[in-house]
């Protein structure tokens, strides 16, 4: 993994990215790098196919709702996947993103993968940058740049992380939760 200064944070979809794809996601990055661009996972995002009609090995190892996840617009055919390690486990199959937050390899053995791992997450495709792009973005104002927790991840109800992130970061953002859908409506 590419090591920059946002590696490891999340992006929070600020009010002003309207466009359907990453309208109110919450992005974990995984690579920054001024060079090579960034690369990271919408994890708010659950779609209609089940993990094991996907990826049958790791069905027993998803994380409630137990679907695959948008992770974002590129190569959708590309499944990742992120995992919840157990507190001093041996990285069997998996690379520290954010510890105790893992990548995990989906073709390692899933009873391995399961003596290490509380949680994981399965998505197909991911958001991409390319060098330059998402600083741009980011001095827009399209993202806030935040820590991220272990769970934001694994949240049963994928849907709630947005506000609920935004809520965590105190005045000013928090108030920005409560925005509605439709800025007309306000």
């Amino acid at each position: 993994m590419a090591e920059g200064p946002l590696t490891s944070r999340l992006l929070v979809a600020t009010t002003l990215l309207v466009e359907p794809t990453f309208n109110r996601t919450v992005i974990l990055l995984l690579e920054h790098n001024g060079e090579a661009g960034a690369l990271g996972l919408v994890l708010n995002r659950p779609a209609d196919a089940a993990v094991v009609d996907v990826v049958p090995s790791m069905a027993d190892l998803a994380t409630d709702p137990g679907v695959l996840f948008s992770g974002g617009p590129v190569s959708p055919s590309t499944a990742l996947a992120l995992g919840l390690a157990k507190s001093g486990a041996e990285p069997e199959g998996w690379t520290a993103v954010l510890p105790p937050i893992v990548t995990v390899d989906l073709d390692h053995d899933p009873a391995l993968l399961a003596t290490s791992l509380r949680a994981l997450r399965v998505f197909a495709g991911y958001a991409g940058w390319a060098p330059g792009q998402l600083e741009a973005e980011i001095a827009e104002g399209a993202w806030y740049v935040v820590d991220a927790l272990p769970g934001d991840p694994f949240l049963a109800e994928p849907e709630a992380l947005w506000p609920a992130v935004l809520r965590r970061q105190g005045w000013p953002l928090a108030a920005v939760a409560l925005a509605p859908r439709d800025p007309t409506m306000n």
